[in-house]
């Protein structure tokens, strides 16, 4: 039985803001979800990022709402909010009582139109150190912490926007002037570049009228820049490879591969593919690392969706202490491998589906879930009812696409490796030694 649909309305104010609406009054609760149009992809070499810097200071305060004020509003009613930034897009939400839709849509409205009348160099200078110390926490100091950044260095050559991570250089922020955060956030932050997702338990018509009043007033930015061509070939022309000594705990080996764009239905093959691949202990690189041969403490692989000209195939193997790290490489390449040659069987595909579309109905069933859905489906492909489409695209994938898609990208002379390896004198190595020595 398909799920039910989830119907919603799709308008736009006169400024360019786009506002749907989905009503759900199963429980007296509401998502007002936020996407801009800007991520990492939208920033400048020596500029980089701002796109999350944004992330921060849109929490300092704007014209009518203090510093640190609009995470103690909606506390204070109920609610929970976050935002989050990403290379194609930078976003905001809060769930509420419904009785507070208001509340919720005021505070993005007024910080979307006056942010900046609240940023000065004191708040800029904060949120910089708040950021810095972000990357020491996530980055530098975390076991295994720099992996995606390597990766997509790797992948993405200098010149392409997905060359460097979210989080940014920390060189560019800190030559980062309260004029160049300004103006970055005049162009990104209108609401012609945006899209309001309202979905529970709400009346449309009040919910219209609400963001007429808070949201209407605000001036669109004609002036948005266009990207450039962010088209790559389909992949890097050779292996690539690097060995990190770290202070991990234990041998590591990632893998990287340039894959299709997000929204091309080759993706949608992809994502089966991962879950044939590491969803769970019935897969085959759990069976054979983990389970069988014992030469591995977990595997793991998935896709990273980009619309930017290419996506990111990646996985990983936490070596069991003892083994050789060149047969947990192996052993990995050649379940990739063998499932570019083989199609995946009829059991293989029935359980990959039933995990694909048992997370696809878990996420739907919630209210936040689904406001984000419309907003990532609207901003990204200027198609929201992609949200009652997306599940049957990945149910009609057949075995024949799966390996098909593997074959193209799992292929050596499309492949990164990065070892990681505990640095001989670190205390996590000295431990490994020990163990290794008891055994």
């Amino acid at each position: 039985m398909p799920p039910a649909r989830v119907e919603f309305s799709d308008d736009r104010l006169p400024n360019g803001l786009r506002l749907i609406i989905a009503q759900d009054h199963l429980a007296p609760v509401v998502a007002v979800n936020v996407w801009y149009g800007v991520g990492s992809k939208h920033e400048v070499p020596g500029k980089t990022g701002f796109a999350h810097l944004f992330e921060h200071v849109m929490f300092q305060g704007s014209r009518n709402v203090g510093k640190a004020e609009h995470i103690a509003l909606i506390q204070a009613a109920g609610g929970t909010m976050n935002g989050t930034t990403w290379l194609d897009r930078t976003n905001y939400f809060e769930t509420v009582p419904s009785h507070q839709v208001g509340l919720a849509l005021w505070l993005e409205a007024d910080r979307m139109g006056t942010l900046l009348e609240a940023l000065s160099q004191e708040n800029l200078d904060n949120q910089r150190d708040v950021v810095k110390n972000e990357k020491r926490w996530s980055y530098d100091n975390r076991p295994y912490g720099s992996w995606n950044e390597r990766l997509q260095a790797h992948l993405f050559p200098p010149e392409h926007p997905y060359h460097h991570p979210t989080i940014g250089s920390m060189e560019d922020l800190d030559a980062a002037s309260l004029d160049d955060v300004k103006a970055f956030f005049a162009t990104y932050y209108a609401p012609n570049n945006a899209v309001v997702s309202v979905v529970g338990d709400v009346d449309p018509d009040e919910v219209r009228r609400l963001a007429e009043r808070y949201f209407g007033g605000i001036p669109a930015n004609p002036d948005i820049p266009p990207l450039g061509d962010l088209s790559l070939p389909p992949t890097l022309g050779g292996e690539r490879r690097e060995t990190v000594h770290d202070q991990v705990p234990l041998p590591r080996v990632y893998f990287g591969f340039r894959a299709p764009a997000f929204g091309d239905p080759r993706f949608d093959a992809l994502e089966v593919a991962a879950q044939i691949l590491a969803g769970g202990k019935g897969s085959r690189l759990h069976r054979r690392l983990v389970r069988d041969e014992q030469i591995a403490q977990d595997v793991v692989a998935f896709a990273l969706g980009f619309v930017g000209g290419a996506s990111i195939a990646a996985g990983w193997a936490t070596v069991r202490p003892g083994v050789d790290v060149g047969r947990v490489e192996a052993a990995y390449e050649q379940e990739l491998e063998r499932l570019g040659r083989e199609a995946p069987s009829a059991d293989e595909m029935a359980r990959a589906r039933a995990l694909v579309e048992s997370g696809e109905l878990g996420a739907l069933q919630q209210v936040d879930e689904r406001a984000d859905r419309l907003s990532m489906y609207a901003t990204l492909f200027d198609d929201p009812d992609l949200i009652n489409r997306q599940l049957a695209r990945y149910l009609a994938v057949t075995p024949e696409q799966v390996r098909e898609v593997s074959a193209v990208v799992f292929r050596a002379d499309n492949r990164v490796v990065l070892t990681y390896l505990p640095d001989p004198g670190s205390a996590a190595s000295a431990a490994l030694d020990e163990e290794e020595a008891a055994a």
